[in-house]
């Protein structure tokens, strides 16, 4: 496994666990709680293979959860249907992939079921595969800066709106089971970068990992 500077709490577990876990079942994702998914996703591994196949993956240590149409923070509120707000309103399990600032993709997983606009974005993931191709595609950053932000996560895992739509139970992208994270260790608070959002500003919605050095904000 790789070496990292700061000790990690999947240290233990990872290198006897990789390529052997099972993906995420689609009843995973279809739960109607979007905020329990957003929970449950932490210490997941996300997998996005490489050209040449070989895995890509980070643990997920920071989610923030979307439960449109009602959240004023969701691209789907009021309903709102456009071009690049359908994907939302697939079936659970279904990969989210948006452009923001004219520079940034982000990666969100779709829950509940079809035309029920909830998703859950993926803020940070702890690198555990490939990690020399992580450095290369993002330019010689240090390694705790790799992917501890949504848009640094999709450049090191190569992932972009080509991956919008894609089934999290084919072979694109994925997630698989990682390791359980006791409650006493998850945090929650609110949600960042949402200050139009008005009453649902302050939704403890954002969940992360205590500790965790590739958190993107403590």
């Amino acid at each position: 496994m790789w070496a990292q500077k700061t000790p990690s709490p999947f240290s233990d577990c990872i290198s006897l666990e990789l390529g052997m876990n099972p993906k995420l079942p689609r009843e995973f994702y279809t739960r109607p709680n979007v905020v329990a998914v957003a929970r449950d996703l932490l210490g997941k591994l996300l997998v996005v293979p490489g050209r040449d196949r070989e895995r890509i993956s980070g643990i997920i240590v920071e989610t923030e959860a979307y439960r449109g149409p009602l959240d004023r923070a969701a691209h789907s509120y009021g309903g709102r249907r456009t071009r690049r707000t359908e994907t939302m309103y697939g079936i659970g399990g279904t990969a989210y992939v948006f452009f923001v600032y004219g520079m940034y993709n982000q990666f969100n997983v779709v829950t509940n079921v079809e035309d029920n606009p909830h998703a859950v974005l993926i803020r940070a993931l702890e690198p555990v595969e490939g990690i020399e191709l992580m450095r290369k595609r993002r330019h010689g950053q240090p390694d705790h800066n790799l992917t501890n932000g949504p848009g640094k996560l999709c450049l090191a895992l190569d992932i972009d709106r080509q991956l919008d739509r894609a089934d999290l139970l084919g072979d694109k992208v994925w997630l698989e089971e990682g390791k359980k994270i006791p409650r006493s260790r998850i945090m929650s608070g609110p949600r960042i970068g949402i200050d139009y959002a008005e009453e649902w500003v302050d939704k403890p919605w954002r969940f992360w990992i205590r500790d965790n050095p590739f958190v993107s904000r403590k």
